[in-house]
Parts: structure tokens; C-alpha cells; sequence
């Protein structure tokens, strides 16, 4: 009984806080309708060339916040790939250690595994595929699978 009384209080402590952050955000939208209101009231009241100079300026300013978010993007992904490029050189460099380190092993054991991978290869060589035919007969083939 204790544990759900306190489930229900932490739902309903998460719910109030949920609905709080939800408020703020109404108010933030409210606030910016409001100005946008008060600027379209402004434009409404200008001449229609200075209409026009003003919806510029309102696009070259969302451009330029769009151009200054791309500009972040980009130097986010430019960091990841040099982070990523990083970590290829050192998987390439502890590859070219294994392989060094693969060279000095004795001549039997990689004549050994090279005979295991030999016989591996040709167990898979010998289950690829059941039926051999010529491309042109497909499909007198597929209409003799279905009948």
C-alpha cells in the first residue's frame, strides 16, 4: 500500500511539474504571438514600400538565425568526423600490430589454420545453391514450380 501511495505521489509530482513546464511554454508562445501582433499593427500602418523593406529585413533576419544553426551543425558534424577519423587511424594501427604480431607466429600453426580455413571455405562452396539452369530459362522454371 505504501509503495503505490508513493508511485501516485511521484506521478503526481511529475505530472505537476509537467504541467508547469507546459504552462511556461504557453506563456513564452503568448509573449512572441503578442509581439508579432504589435509588429504586424506597425506594418499595416507603413507605406507598402516600407511593407515590403520590413518583410525583408524579417527574412534576412530568418535566414541568418537559419545560416548560424546550419553553421553549428556543421561544426558538430566537422568535430564528429575528425573524433571518428581518430579512431580509424588507432583501429588501423592495433590491425597493423595484430598483423605484425601474426607474422612472427611459427610457420605450422599458420599452415594450420590456413588448412582450417581452407576446409571451411569449401564446405561453403558445397551448399550454394541446388538447382543449376540458364538465365533464359527462368522463367518456364518458375512457371513449373508454381503448377
Amino acid at each position: 500500500l505504501r509503495l503505490l501511495e508513493a508511485q501516485l505521489q511521484d506521478q503526481r509530482r511529475e505530472h505537476e511539474e509537467e504541467i508547469e513546464a507546459l504552462k511556461t511554454q504557453v506563456d513564452a508562445l503568448q509573449e512572441e504571438m503578442e509581439k508579432q501582433h504589435q509588429a504586424f499593427l506597425q506594418t499595416l500602418q507603413l507605406s507598402p514600400e516600407a511593407q515590403v523593406e520590413f518583410g525583408l529585413q524579417q527574412e534576412i533576419t530568418r535566414l541568418t538565425n537559419e545560416n548560424l544553426d546550419l553553421k553549428e551543425l556543421l561544426e558538430r558534424l566537422e568535430k564528429n568526423e575528425r573524433k571518428l577519423k581518430k579512431q580509424l587511424k588507432i583501429y588501423m594501427k592495433r590491425v597493423q600490430d595484430f598483423e605484425a604480431s601474426q607474422a612472427t607466429v611459427p610457420a605450422e600453426r599458420r599452415r594450420h589454420e590456413q588448412n582450417m580455413q581452407v576446409s571451411v571455405q569449401r564446405k561453403e562452396k558445397d551448399f550454394q545453391g541446388m538447382l543449376e539452369y540458364y538465365k533464359e530459362d527462368e522463367p518456364l522454371l518458375i512457371r513449373n514450380l508454381i503448377t
